[in-house]
């Protein structure tokens, strides 16, 4: 069974295409300090279930997005661009 990522742009494409970006977080503000810099660079949550997540479709659109994907089904839910991910806050 092939692994599909449906680039909102691009449609379903096979996983090889994209590239993984990682679970989505908050950034520091400016001026933060050391140890939450530190937190937000090297720790993730790494739940079991579904979080958000940073993808690259290095082999189509050449775009970023954000996928929506829970960890144990690796099933896809949703996929949109990083500038809906207000409307699309759980």
């Amino acid at each position: 069974m092939a692994f599909l990522v449906p680039c909102p742009d691009c449609g379903n494409r096979e996983a090889a295409e994209f590239s993984y970006g990682g679970e989505s977080n908050r950034r520091p503000a400016p001026g933060a300090a050391a140890a939450e810099l530190a937190r937000y660079l090297f720790f993730r949550r790494n739940v079991a279930g579904t979080q958000v997540e940073w993808w690259y479709h290095r082999d189509g659109c050449q775009r970023w997005f954000l996928a929506r994907r829970d960890t144990r089904s690796n099933l896809i839910e949703e996929t949109y661009w990083p500038e809906q991910r207000a409307a699309h806050r759980a």
